[in-house]
C-alpha cells in the first residue's frame, strides 16, 4: 500500500460523477466523461425527480408519492454545487465528483431533495443574521466482505482468534494497528478530497471505528463532508477486501454506531451566541430545550430504519431518555463547553444510518425554536443525579413514524409534502417489518408454544 490514492484504472477515461442524495442517504447519479464536464455546469444533467423518493428497497412507491408514473416520471435538473466539487481518488486519474441539488424544470429547488430542505432551514438562520457552525462524528463497522454468502456480519479476520473476537477494543491502539492499512487508505482519500477529517479512534465493538470531522461555519458543507466520508469508508473498504457499514446495530451483543452532531451559532461579528457569558446567558439552555421538545417528533429522522431502534437500549451510550447534561455522555443532548468560542451542544441521538442533510435540518430546526422562544430544558442530568420520570424516546419504529406524520414541527421544517411522502414511505417499511416473521421467532416460539 502506498500513500497515493489507488489508480487501478489509470488508463481509463477520467470522469465526473454527479451525485444526488436520496431519502435514505443513498447516493445516486450519473457518470459523465470529464471531457463533457461543461454539461454539469450548464445544468444539462437530468434525472427523474423520483430518484430521491426511492425507499430502502429501491421502489419509487408511486402510490404513496404521486411523483413518479402518475406524472409520467418527469425529469428534474441536477444543479451541481461547485463548493462540493472534489477529487474522485479511487477513479481514473483526474476524475472528480460533485454533489447536486434537484431542481424542478421551472428552476426552483424540488421539495423532495434533502439538500434543498437543509438550505431552507439555513435561509431562516441567515434572515436572523446567524450562522450555524457544525461538525459531525461518524461511527461505523468494518466487516468481512463475504457477508452476502454468510448472511451475517463477521469482524475482520485480523481481530478474530479461534473464531472469537479478541474483546472490546475501545481506544485500543492495537485495533487501529490491526486495520492500519485500511485506515491509512481512508486518510489518503480524505486528504485527496480535502475532507476535514481529524481524529480516528477505535470504538467499543469489534471492527468499529469513529472518524471526527472538523467544525464548519457552513452546515451544508458539514453535511457534504459527512456524506463524502461515508463514501470514503465504503470505497476504502472495497480496496482492502472488506465491507464498511453504517448500519445502526449490526450486532445484537455489541455497541451500535452513532452519528453525533456538534453545533454552535455565530452572529454577523463572529461571536458565539451560545456563550453563557454573553448578552443572553440563558440562550444556550433555550436552544437545548428546543431540541429536546422536538426530539420525539423528529426521531424518525434520527432513526430512519427498523434496525435503528435496536440501538436505543437502557444502560448504553445511545440515549433512550430525552435529557441533557453538562459533559454527560449518557444524555441525549450534551453540552461539552458552555463558555467562550467553543460553547456548543452535542446531539447524541442519531444513528450512523441517518441522512446527514435531514439530520441537520431537524437539529437546527429544534435549535431555531429555542432561538425564537424562551424555553426551559428542565432539570439537568448530572453524575449520580437524574430527573424523575423523564420523557422517553421510543423503541418502536411505527410509533416514531406516527409521531413524525402528525407533527406540526416536522411540517414547518420539512414541508407538508415531504412530511407525507417520507412518513408514508417509512410507514410501509415499518409495516413490512412487522409482517416479517424472523428466524428468532421460529427458534424461540415454534418448539415452545
Amino acid at each position: 500500500m502506498t500513500d497515493q490514492p489507488e489508480r487501478d484504472c489509470a488508463a481509463a477515461t477520467p470522469r465526473i460523477e454527479v451525485l444526488l442524495v436520496g431519502m435514505n442517504g443513498d447516493l445516486r447519479g450519473k457518470m459523465i466523461p470529464l471531457k463533457a464536464e461543461d454539461k454539469v455546469w450548464k445544468n444539462a444533467v437530468r434525472l427523474p425527480s423520483s430518484t430521491q423518493s426511492l425507499d430502502i428497497w429501491g421502489d419509487d412507491n408511486d402510490d404513496i408519492t404521486g411523483i413518479s408514473l402518475t406524472l409520467g416520471d418527469p425529469d428534474g435538473i441536477c444543479v451541481a454545487d461547485p463548493r462540493s466539487l472534489t477529487a474522485l481518488p479511487w477513479g481514473p486519474s483526474g476524475s472528480k465528483q460533485v454533489l447536486a441539488t434537484m431542481h424542478r424544470l421551472d428552476g426552483q429547488p424540488h421539495f423532495i431533495c434533502p439538500r434543498a430542505i437543509l438550505a431552507r432551514v439555513l435561509e431562516r438562520y441567515t434572515a436572523l443574521g446567524l450562522t450555524p457552525v457544525v461538525a459531525t462524528e461518524l461511527e461505523f463497522y468494518l466487516i468481512e466482505a463475504d457477508f452476502r454468502e454468510s448472511g451475517r456480519p463477521m469482524p475482520p479476520k485480523s481481530l478474530v482468534m479461534n473464531g472469537e473476537v479478541e474483546g472490546f477494543q475501545l481506544y485500543d491502539m492495537r485495533a487501529t494497528a490491526a486495520l492500519s492499512e485500511y485506515l491509512n487508505t481512508v486518510r489518503v482519500y480524505c486528504d485527496a478530497m480535502e475532507l476535514p477529517a481529524d481524529a480516528t479512534t477505535a470504538e467499543f465493538g469489534p471492527g468499529q471505528f469513529e472518524v471526527n470531522l472538523l467544525h464548519r461555519p457552513d452546515a451544508m458543507a458539514a453535511a457534504d463532508d459527512c456524506i463524502y466520508l461515508k463514501r470514503v469508508i465504503d470505497f476504502a473498504a472495497r480496496r482492502h477486501g472488506l465491507k464498511a457499514t453504517c448500519m445502526a446495530k449490526p450486532y445484537g451483543d455489541h455497541a451500535g454506531s452513532g452519528l453525533h452532531v456538534h453545533a454552535s451559532i455565530i452572529d454577523r461579528d463572529g461571536n458565539n451566541v451560545l456563550d453563557a457569558r454573553g448578552d443572553d446567558p440563558l440562550r444556550l439552555k433555550s436552544v437545548t430545550a428546543g431540541m429536546l421538545q422536538t426530539m420525539q417528533d423528529a426521531q424518525l429522522i434520527f432513526a430512519p430504519f427498523a434496525n435503528s431502534y435496536r440501538r436505543f437500549q437502557p444502560g448504553s451510550f445511545a440515549p433512550d431518555k430525552i435529557d441533557w447534561g453538562f459533559g454527560h455522555r449518557g444524555t441525549a443532548v450534551r453540552i461539552p463547553d458552555s463558555e467562550g468560542p467553543a460553547a456548543r451542544i452535542e446531539h447524541r441521538v442519531a444513528g450512523a444510518d441517518a441522512n446527514p442533510y435531514l439530520l441537520l435540518a431537524a437539529i437546527l430546526g429544534g435549535m431555531l425554536l429555542g432561538l425564537e422562544q424562551d424555553l426551559d430544558p428542565g432539570p439537568v442530568t448530572a453524575p449520580g443525579s437524574a430527573p424523575d420520570n423523564p420523557a422517553m424516546l421510543t423503541h418502536d419504529f411505527l410509533t416514531a413514524v406516527d409521531r413524525f406524520r402528525a407533527s406540526a414541527f416536522v411540517r414547518d421544517i420539512f414541508g407538508a409534502d415531504y412530511q407525507r411522502i417520507y412518513g408514508d414511505t417509512k410507514r410501509k417499511e415499518a409495516i413490512t417489518h412487522l409482517r416479517t416473521v424472523s428466524s428468532f421467532d421460529y427458534q424461540t416460539y415454534l418448539p415452545r408454544v
